[in-house]
């Protein structure tokens, strides 16, 4: 007859230790992140990497925790382990599950994941994300006579159409020298006198009637308002004062139609860069840039990292474009 109330006790102990799994689980606000981000959509481990900016393994610890508590589930496809928040959880789950989500939206990362997984999950739809890292990973590997990236350079800069374009804080105008020999005509704007003198003096040298030096700052270039094709900010943005209003001021200078394209650094931890290399900003998050592309009305937004420096610090390169 004592078997009936035994039998009670060990439910209730088995329920009080899921419950206990569940809050040790919800304890870390990485952990929050994660269920938050899987409100709606599955996501894979390489992609809340990308979006939360955090390691594999340490994504991967945080995933196994929350699908021992069986907060989440997952499925294989191919190679990759696809997340989501557990379908059949029962009501207890569910209510920490919302309680999770609430929490998250209170934590300082929240607005960056939100449109970062906005980021990605408009890439996936539309497939139009580029392995670039693995195209010059095979290049590197494999040697052919002839081949090199100033070749393949050249090559790209036969294919350009005839644009106008503006190259903001364009230094002495090396990749403005390159884009006029192909380009309708490229305005090159610094914020140095003597860079610009410097630039106009070897543009004349070389016979390079289309390429024009102007003196002016990123926020307020000296360029007629929808007069342009393309703007590049080439290594460029980390040392604008402001850097949104710098895209705005792209924004407004573009034809409509026309495109933004950036190149600068992923936000990194050196700080000796302020003395070594006078930047004001320690790059930038992919977020903020999205952030500020949206703002100032660009569309079709493209982000992603596309290089690292096998040397410390390892930097990175981010690439970003947009339509007006």
């Amino acid at each position: 007859m004592a078997v009936k109330p035994f039998r009670k006790k060990l439910l209730a102990f088995k329920g009080m230790s899921s419950t206990l799994k569940s809050l040790r689980a919800l304890s870390d606000p990485t952990r929050l992140r994660i269920v938050a981000l899987l409100e709606r959509d599955e996501l894979s481990v390489a992609e809340l990497q990308e979006i939360t900016r955090l390691g594999q393994s340490r994504i991967s610890t945080h995933l196994g925790l929350l699908q021992d508590s069986e907060l989440v589930q997952s499925r294989r496809e191919g190679k990759r382990t696809f997340y989501k928040l557990n379908q059949s959880a029962d009501a207890v789950a569910g209510e920490f599950i919302e309680l999770a989500i609430r929490g998250a939206k209170e934590l300082p990362e929240h607005s960056g994941d939100r449109i970062n997984l906005r980021r990605v999950l408009n890439r996936r739809r539309e497939q139009a994300q580029v392995y670039f890292n693995q195209i010059a990973g095979r290049f590197d590997r494999v040697y052919g006579p002839g081949r090199s990236w100033q070749a393949f350079g050249h090559l790209l800069l036969r294919i350009l159409p005839p644009l106008v374009v503006a190259d903001l804080g364009a230094g002495e105008g090396l990749l403005s020298e390159l884009l006029a020999r192909r380009c309708k005509r490229v305005i090159a704007v610094d914020n140095s006198e003597k860079i610009v003198a410097f630039g106009a003096a070897k543009a004349r040298k070389n016979g390079l009637k289309n390429l024009e030096f102007r003196l002016g700052d990123l926020q307020h270039p000296p360029i007629d308002a929808g007069s342009v094709d393309l703007v590049i900010l080439s290594q460029a943005l980390h040392h604008a004062e402001i850097p949104e209003k710098a895209i705005a001021a792209a924004h407004n200078i573009l034809k409509p139609g026309g495109q933004i394209v950036i190149l600068d650094l992923l936000r990194h931890s050196f700080e000796r860069a302020r003395e070594l290399y006078g930047d004001r900003w320690p790059g930038f998050a992919e977020c903020d840039l999205q952030r500020w592309l949206e703002a100032a009305g660009f569309k079709r937004i493209e982000i992603s990292v596309v290089a690292r420096e096998e040397q410390p610090p390892h930097f990175q390169t981010i690439l970003a474009g947009g339509e007006k």
